[in-house]
C-alpha cells in the first residue's frame, strides 16, 4: 500500500510538471496519443536568387501510416522558399510527374505568366520538362505556393514561403516557427471527388440520431421533419471530414506530435498557413494569449485573441509569449469538430501538454440558410409553408407541378442501422445557438426567388438563393458563436499602414456562389468555369466593390489571384488588406478592388473539390485605352 502510494504521488508530480508525454498518453484520446517522442525538425528551406524545385510522387508517413503523396525536393510540404523583398527570384521546376503539374504562388504579386495556373496564365509544365518562374519580390510577409493541376494539391503538393521585408521588421519576436496546417487521406483525391458526387454526404458521420432526439441534444422532432421538408441537413458543415482525414502540422499527424521549441520568456512568431484541401480550422493554444499581427501576408494593428477561424488559403501571423516552462497544446479543429490537427509548443522535445476534447459539432441555422436575422426566441416553426419557400427536387426544379420528394427519399436522413429512413427517427438539430423559429412569416420566404438574384443561371445547379443574406465579417465563424472567450472576426483586423487605395468604387458587382449541395454542383452565379468561356472584365485602374453574396448553406474561401482587395468593415483608409476571403453559409461579405494588375487571374473557392467542380471563373484586366 505504501509502494501504491508513493507511485501515486510520483505520478502526480511528473503531470503536474507537465513534461510527461509516457505518463498522460494513456488519458489522452486514442487519436492524440504521441506515438513519437517530439519531432523537432522545421520544414526543408531554400533560398537564394536562384532555386530548383522538383515535383515527383513519393510517400510520406502520417501517424505511423504510409501514404501515397506528392511533394517537392522530397517532402511533405514542399520546402519553404525563404525570400527578401526587392530581390529577383528564378524558380526552375521541373515536373517529375506522368501528368502535367504546375505551381500557383498564392498571394504573391507579380506577372500574370508567372502566376502558374494552367489554361489561364501559362500552359502548365508538361511531364519531365522544366519551366522556370522568374519575377520581382515587391513584398513581405506569410505566404504559401501550391499545385493548380487537377487535384494534386491534396496529394502534398504544396509549402510555405516566408519573404523578409527589406528594412526592419515591425513586428519584434526573438524565434519564430512555420506551422502549416493541412488534410490527408489514404483515399485518393479522384476517389474522394466521387464518392462526393455519387452521394455529397457521404463523409458525414456526424448525421443527427434518435438517441440524440431521446437525450435532449438535438433538435425536437418537429424541427427535425421540418428540416426534412425543406431538404436540408444541418450537419452538414464540412463535404469531406475527420472520417476519412488526418489532420496535418507540417506533414505530421497528431500522434505525430510535431513540436515547436521555445525558450521561456520569448516572443514566439507562428507563421500559420492553411494549405489544406478542404479543411477550415478553429486554432487555439489553450492557456496562452494570441496576438494577431499579420494576415494573408500584411500587417496589421496587434489584436489579442484565445482562438481564431483560418480559412483554407489564408495566413495569419501571431505573436505568444510563453513564460512558463512547461508545455501547451496547440489545437486546430476542424470547424465541424470531426477532427483536430495537434503539435506542441514546449521548451524541450518529449513534453506535452493536455489535449482537450473535441468540442460540440455545430449545426446550421436559419441564418446559415440565408435567413437573416430570425425572431428565434420559442417554439419551433408555426405554420411555416415549405412549398412557399420553393424548395422542390432538385431534378426537376422550376417544372410546374412537379411535387416535393417524400421525406424517405431526402439525402442524409437515414439512421444507422434502419433500412429506410422514418419521420419519428428524425432526430434533429440543436438550435441553442440561435433559438427555433418562431414568429417567422415563412410563407414569404421563397429560397428560389431569382427575382433577388436576376443574374444567377436559373438550372439544376442552383438549389437555393438566400431570401435574406447577412453580411456576416463581424461573425468568429460557424460553431464560435457563444464560446466564452475572444474569437477572431474580420471586424477586428485593421490594416498597420495607409491603404494604397482609398478612393470610393466606380461601381459595383454582385457576384452569387450557388450550387446544388445533394449534387455536389458549385458555381459562380449559376455557371460552372467548364460552362463558362467569358471572363469578368475589367480596365485597369476602375475600382470596383465585389459583394459575394452566398446561397448555400456551406462556407466559402473564395480567393482572388494576383491583387489584394480591402474588406469593407468600416475601416476606412486602415480597412484590412486580403487575398481570401471566408464567406458564411447564407451570408455576404464584400470587399473594394482596384484592378491593377493587366491580365487574366483565377478567380476561385479555394475549397479544392468545390473548385474541381466548377467554383471558379476568369477576372480579366485590361490596359486602359487612349482617352479612356
Amino acid at each position: 500500500m505504501e509502494m501504491n502510494r508513493m507511485d501515486r504521488r510520483k505520478f502526480i508530480g511528473v503531470a503536474a510538471a507537465g513534461g510527461t508525454s509516457a505518463a498522460l498518453a494513456s488519458w489522452f484520446p486514442a487519436w492524440a496519443q504521441p506515438v513519437s517522442p517530439g519531432i523537432t525538425a522545421p520544414i526543408p528551406t531554400v533560398a537564394g536568387t536562384d532555386i530548383s524545385l522538383r515535383i515527383a510522387r513519393q510517400t510520406m508517413r502520417v501517424d505511423g501510416k504510409v501514404s501515397r503523396a506528392i511533394g517537392i525536393n522530397g517532402t511533405v510540404p514542399a520546402p519553404l522558399i525563404r525570400l527578401r523583398e526587392g530581390q529577383n527570384v528564378r524558380l526552375s521546376v521541373t515536373n517529375d510527374l506522368d501528368e502535367d503539374s504546375s505551381i500557383h504562388w498564392h498571394g504573391l504579386i507579380l506577372p500574370f505568366q508567372m502566376d502558374g495556373v494552367p489554361g489561364v496564365s501559362f500552359p502548365g509544365i508538361k511531364p519531365r520538362s522544366t519551366f522556370v518562374y522568374e519575377f520581382p519580390v515587391t513584398q513581405s510577409g506569410t505566404y504559401w505556393y501550391h499545385s493548380h493541376s487537377g487535384l494534386q494539391e491534396q496529394l502534398g503538393h504544396y509549402g510555405p514561403i516566408v519573404i523578409d521585408p527589406k528594412g526592419a521588421d515591425p513586428i519584434a519576436y526573438d524565434r519564430e516557427h512555420v506551422v502549416v496546417l493541412s488534410d490527408h487521406s489514404q483515399l485518393s483525391p479522384e476517389a474522394i471527388f466521387r464518392k462526393l458526387k455519387v452521394n455529397p454526404g457521404h463523409f458525414n458521420m456526424q448525421r443527427q440520431t434518435l438517441a440524440g432526439l431521446l437525450a435532449g441534444k438535438d433538435q425536437s422532432l418537429k424541427d427535425r421533419v421540418d428540416w426534412g421538408k425543406m431538404r436540408m441537413d444541418p450537419t452538414d458543415v464540412a463535404d469531406v471530414n475527420g472520417s476519412t482525414y488526418t489532420f496535418l502540422v507540417n506533414g505530421y499527424g497528431p500522434r505525430d506530435n510535431w513540436t515547436a521549441l521555445f525558450a521561456p520568456g520569448e516572443r514566439v512568431r507562428l507563421r500559420i498557413i492553411n494549405a489544406s484541401a478542404m479543411s477550415i480550422f478553429n486554432v487555439r493554444i489553450p492557456g496562452l494569449k494570441m496576438t494577431v499581427v499579420q494576415a494573408d501576408g500584411l500587417n496589421v494593428r496587434p489584436v489579442e485573441v484565445d482562438e481564431f477561424q483560418i480559412a483554407v488559403a489564408e495566413t495569419y501571423d501571431v505573436i505568444v509569449k510563453p513564460t512558463d516552462d512547461r508545455a501547451y497544446t496547440l489545437v486546430a479543429e476542424a470547424n465541424d469538430r470531426s477532427g483536430m490537427g495537434r503539435a506542441t509548443l514546449a521548451p524541450r522535445a518529449g513534453m506535452t501538454a493536455e489535449v482537450p476534447p473535441l468540442r460540440e459539432r455545430p449545426l446550421a441555422n436559419m441564418k446559415d440558410m440565408g435567413m437573416g436575422e430570425m425572431d428565434m426566441s420559442g417554439g419551433s416553426m408555426p405554420g411555416m409553408d415549405h412549398a412557399a419557400m420553393g424548395h422542390g427536387s432538385a431534378g426537376s426544379m422550376d417544372r410546374p407541378g412537379t411535387p416535393a420528394p417524400p421525406a424517405e427519399a431526402m439525402p442524409g436522413m437515414e439512421m444507422p442501422g434502419s433500412a429506410a429512413p422514418v419521420a419519428q427517427d428524425m432526430a434533429g438539430m440543436d438550435m441553442s445557438n440561435s433559438g427555433t423559429m418562431a414568429g417567422m412569416d415563412h410563407g414569404s420566404m421563397n429560397m428560389r426567388d431569382f427575382s433577388v438574384a436576376p443574374q444567377v443561371d436559373k438550372n439544376p445547379g442552383v438549389q437555393t438563393i438566400s431570401p435574406m443574406p447577412m453580411d456576416r465579417m463581424g461573425e468568429p465563424g460557424q460553431g464560435l458563436e457563444n464560446v466564452e472567450h475572444k474569437v477572431l472576426t474580420y471586424h477586428d483586423l485593421v490594416a498597420l499602414e495607409r491603404n494604397p487605395y482609398v478612393n470610393a468604387p466606380d461601381r459595383s458587382l454582385d457576384l452569387h456562389l450557388t450550387g446544388n449541395m445533394e449534387r455536389f454542383m458549385w458555381s459562380f452565379d449559376g455557371v460552372k468555369m467548364s460552362d463558362f468561356h467569358e471572363p469578368i472584365p475589367f480596365i485597369e485602374g476602375e475600382r470596383v466593390r465585389i459583394n459575394l453574396i452566398n446561397d448555400s448553406m456551406m462556407s466559402h474561401p473564395i480567393h482572388l489571384h494576383g491583387h489584394f482587395f480591402e474588406l469593407v468593415t468600416g475601416k476606412g483608409a486602415y480597412s484590412p488588406r486580403k487575398h481570401t476571403v471566408l464567406v458564411q453559409p447564407g451570408g455576404k461579405a464584400s470587399f473594394d478592388f482596384t484592378a491593377d494588375a493587366v491580365g487574366d487571374w483565377a478567380f476561385h473557392c479555394h475549397l479544392l473539390y468545390h473548385m474541381h467542380a466548377g467554383m471558379m471563373r476568369v477576372v480579366s484586366v485590361r490596359p486602359r485605352g487612349e482617352g479612356a
